[in-house]
């Protein structure tokens, strides 16, 4: 448990690090250390793997290889959160921080010590957080809310006098991340992701769980049922069920035009809300739009049903897709580069569908060698073009074609967005 002489031991080792360019290390010339180099008016210093050659760019940052990094001429450290643990450049790092860190320290904000930090709402877990974060951003714009982290916006490019950030708030950000803490945190469920990063289900558990070792007496920790919580002076409240949540926050399901995982990240939304401001607006949450990409439904010239969830690139998202249709036949577009998880749970659950597999991507063995175990038909497709092909000949008005396919995509294409809009676009060529 963080007691009060160890956070005042805490902020008083990070306050004396150096916060200014002068020895400020950025690990990564990616989207979150190019927006502080930006916020300090450049002539910054990064460490690259994409860099050969030293050069200086537009702004007057210089970018070297991440082999020159020399810890003993560095005070600070700032990384990109993707750099994982055993990257060369966080192994030599004597003063490194996460973005967070930079921008939400114990006491003050960075850029500005004379006034408070942002009272700030974190939101993580495997699959939702963008969903999540962009829902109670919506409900509390009128309260002078803006949402970054994650999401797209770095902790930079925001509203250093906004009343409240949402940030959606990756594994590989908890992990680097040791000083700064929110005032609520939301963590969404959660199911083995990025073991090659974390290397272990564990590991990432415990990463999602770190914002509570900081929170203070009053904060509020909003957290799945059966996670190994580790101790915490935070107010915990543990939900396993839309009906603990609508009972413990007196919600009303049945108000929200929402189904699935959609519906229980609304609930959560709406909890927070009636925590903060003892607000319900159902109306409000129900004109939300969600992005695409996302269970995104279509109908073809037949007028047979299409649904792209092209950005279910874990277990979690797949299952919760899958779930959705278990009243239809489903034919089900699955496969990629699945970072190593174990996908069992998702076979168990659709051994007990009407299902089809049509297989793509990397993992295809995998998933021919699960589907043989658990005696499920499966087709190899290997391209999306030939499922989508494979599906179109069996597809009819009464089943579903979902392409859910909790894989990432850079096998075969340049993102989960490239490869939604190849599907919309291969199944209105049809």
């Amino acid at each position: 448990m963080n007691t009060p002489s160890t956070k005042a031991l805490q902020s008083n080792a990070y306050h004396n690090s150096s916060r200014t360019k002068q020895g400020l290390a950025l690990f990564g010339y990616g989207l979150t250390t190019k927006a502080i180099a930006k916020k300090l008016g450049g002539g910054c210093t990064f460490f690259d793997d994409n860099c050969n050659v030293p050069y200086t760019d537009e702004m007057g940052n210089r970018i070297y290889p991440s082999s020159m990094f020399d810890p003993e001429k560095s005070t600070l450290e700032v990384t990109t959160p993707s750099l994982p643990p055993k990257h060369p450049l966080i192994q030599k790092a004597k003063h490194l921080i996460s973005e967070y860190d930079y921008f939400l320290p114990p006491e003050r904000s960075t850029l500005n010590a004379q006034r408070s930090k942002p009272f700030t709402v974190w939101i993580s877990g495997t699959n939702g957080k963008t969903t999540t974060t962009q829902m109670l951003t919506h409900l509390l714009e009128k309260r002078g809310a803006v949402s970054g982290g994650n999401i797209g916006t770095p902790l930079a490019e925001l509203d250093p006098a906004a009343n409240i950030w949402v940030l959606e708030t990756s594994s590989f950000t908890l992990h680097h991340t040791r000083y700064a803490s929110p005032n609520i945190y939301l963590l969404l469920p959660i199911t083995p992701d990025h073991l090659d990063w974390h290397g272990t289900p564990e590991a990432y558990e415990a990463d999602k769980l770190r914002p509570l070792k900081t929170m203070s007496e009053g904060e509020l920790a909003l957290v799945p049922k059966g996670l190994n919580l580790p101790e915490t002076d935070a107010f915990v409240v543990e939900y396993d069920s839309n009906d603990l949540l609508c009972d413990y926050f007196s919600l009303d399901a049945s108000r929200l035009n929402y189904r699935g995982a959609f519906l229980q990240d609304a609930l959560l939304s709406l909890a927070i809300t009636k925590v903060l401001f003892d607000e319900t607006d159902y109306d409000l949450l129900n004109r939300f739009k969600r992005d695409a990409h996302r269970q995104e439904e279509f109908t073809d010239a037949k007028g047979r049903l299409w649904v792209n969830d092209s950005k279910a690139t874990n277990l979690d998202a797949a299952v919760q897709a899958v779930k959705g249709y278990a009243d239809r036949h489903i034919h089900l577009i699955i496969g990629g580069d699945d970072k190593g998880v174990d996908l069992t749970p998702l076979f168990k659950l659709i051994a007990q569908m009407d299902i089809t597999l049509y297989s793509i991507g990397a993992n295809s063995q995998k998933l021919k060698t699960l589907s043989e175990k658990f005696n499920i038909d499966l087709k190899e497709a290997d391209t999306l073009d030939n499922a989508v092909s494979m599906t179109d000949k069996v597809h009819t008005l009464k089943s579903v074609a979902l392409l859910s396919p909790a894989a990432a995509s850079f096998d075969q294409f340049n993102s989960y967005k490239h490869r939604g809009e190849t599907f919309i676009d291969l199944v209105n060529a049809l």
